[in-house]
């Protein structure tokens, strides 16, 4: 992870300098200090770029004079719109405009202390990569960027909020390498080993092996996971900082990897499967933030960890299967696999730990790509409250929700003609009846499920996420606990 120090603000002798200007600002601070030493280079390079500091605006400035290799400027739009997340999406841009200097200086002069450090938090979510498995790389492939001193006249305020977000960023690292991972490394033994080794932060870590869910009664968990030669988990993480009060619980669909089984995918785009267990990444992710910053509060994560296979032991389209519910299920396509891993693990987290509410993560259907694109995450709720506080969450992060209805002419549709419910519905509202499926398995508890297919992996670079996985949930989830249920009963 990028170094990050704060320092009082002075302009330096040396290196990359960035420059975070609101629109129409005037030049002040070290803005002013490095435009009078490089003989107002900066001034004119603004005017011949038609720089205004619009928000996410840049120009770059390559040897200014006055010791400074560059000086890149990002622009944070109009001063009545500044947020941390603004601050946030400039450090990340800023962090992609110097990948070729080994160290550069942030000029955070005349900022809130929080905003200076969560500049210092969006350069480091976006310097990000997973190169374990590269071998040859060119040398100008490779980025330098390794460390960011924030220069601020708020840097004890800088200082004391920078604790906080590095553990967040580390649980967003946490779930990105998780979900990097190609599926015949990440299998649900080896994730459940990893889960296990985050214990030194503090966290209760148990894990239920096959025989141990099978005398639970997991049916519908292990149904998916017939017919693969690895084995399923499922591993519950605690964390105990909230005194006596009740858990907050949040639930992960991990399938490591999802051909389909029987009801087999097409080949075209298979290999993105190895991020079926995005969900339950996140959870592993947003447990590790809670425990890196001492959360004042008491959470539970849990993840049902399987991979969904063709074989002569795989479950075929037609069985019946019994959760741990006790409810039966009619499996008329083993591709809907997802709810199955979930209805045993939720059912599971509310009899076991009577939890405040239940918040569950799965890329589970590719209908909700269709319906929301990769712009938002899709949120079905039996609870009104619950579901503001999660979508007032994704604003303030970025990690953006939109309601989906829910109703009973939707639950309808899941009856079966032999069992209890059958796991899949047509195709119209196929998202929606997906989480009907999963809320017969909540017993009123206040619950959420997010539909996290389409925001789980990025084709592109965004301000604080580079390509690839982008570790959706865990700053939301965080922010969810911070804003509303740290030290609350």
């Amino acid at each position: 992870m990028l170094e990050v120090t704060f320092a009082d603000a002075a302009l330096p002798k040396s290196g990359a300098l960035g420059l975070l200007v609101a629109e129409s600002a005037g030049a002040s601070g070290l803005w002013h200090d490095a435009d009078e030493a490089t003989g107002g280079a900066i001034t004119r390079a603004f005017a011949a770029a038609e720089f205004t500091g619009k928000d996410g605006q840049t120009c770059t400035i390559l040897a200014p004079g006055a010791g400074l290799s560059r000086v890149v400027a990002i622009g944070l739009g109009k001063e009545a719109d500044l947020t941390a997340r603004k601050f946030e999406n400039a450090g990340g841009t800023l962090a992609a405009a110097l990948a070729r200097e080994p160290t550069a200086a942030l000029a955070a002069d005349g900022l809130p202390g929080p905003h200076a450090a969560a500049a210092a938090l969006g350069a480091a979510l976006r310097t990000y990569r997973f190169d374990l498995y590269r071998t040859k790389q060119k040398p100008e492939d490779k980025p330098k960027f390794a460390a960011l001193t924030v220069l601020t006249t708020a840097r004890d305020e800088a200082e004391a909020a920078w604790p906080a977000l590095q553990a967040i960023a580390t649980g967003v690292f946490t779930t990105r390498d998780l979900v990097s991972e190609p599926a015949n490394v990440l299998t649900p033994a080896e994730f459940a080993t990893r889960i296990e080794k985050l214990g030194e932060l503090g966290l209760k870590i148990e894990v239920h092996g096959q025989e141990q869910l099978q005398a639970l009664g997991f049916g519908s968990l292990l149904g998916v996971s017939q017919g693969s030669i690895n084995p399923p988990r499922m591993v519950v993480m605690q964390w105990h900082g909230g005194g006596d009060e009740k858990p907050v619980a949040f639930i992960g669909k991990g399938v490591t990897f999802d051909t389909g089984g029987i009801s087999i995918k097409p080949a075209a785009g298979m290999e993105d499967m190895k991020w079926d267990m995005a969900g339950a990444g996140a959870v592993v992710g947003l447990m590790a933030a809670l425990a890196g910053r001492r959360a004042r509060v008491n959470a539970v994560g849990l993840v049902g960890l399987v991979e969904n296979m063709p074989s002569g032991t795989a479950q075929r389209p037609g069985d019946v299967v019994k959760s741990y519910s006790g409810q039966t299920i009619e499996v008329l396509n083993t591709d809907a696999e997802g709810r199955l891993v979930l209805a045993d693990v939720l059912w599971y987290a509310q009899e076991k730990f009577d939890p405040r509410f239940m918040v569950d993560l799965a890329t589970l259907t590719g209908a909700i790509i269709v319906a929301l694109g990769h712009e938002h995450a899709g949120l079905f709720s039996n609870d009104d409250d619950l579901a503001g506080k999660l979508l007032a969450a994704g604003e303030a992060t970025g990690e953006k929700l939109w309601r989906m209805p829910m109703g009973r002419d939707y639950d309808k549709q899941l009856k079966s003609d032999i069992a209890d419910m059958k796991n899949i519905t047509g195709r119209p509202g196929s998202s929606i009846t997906a989480a009907q499926f999963i809320a017969r398995f909540v017993n009123e508890k206040p619950w959420a499920h997010l539909d996290i297919a389409g925001t789980a992996w990025a084709s592109k670079d965004a301000p604080i996420t580079p390509k690839g996985a982008t570790a959706f949930g865990v700053r939301l989830l965080d922010r969810l606990v911070a804003d509303y249920f740290e030290g609350k009963e």
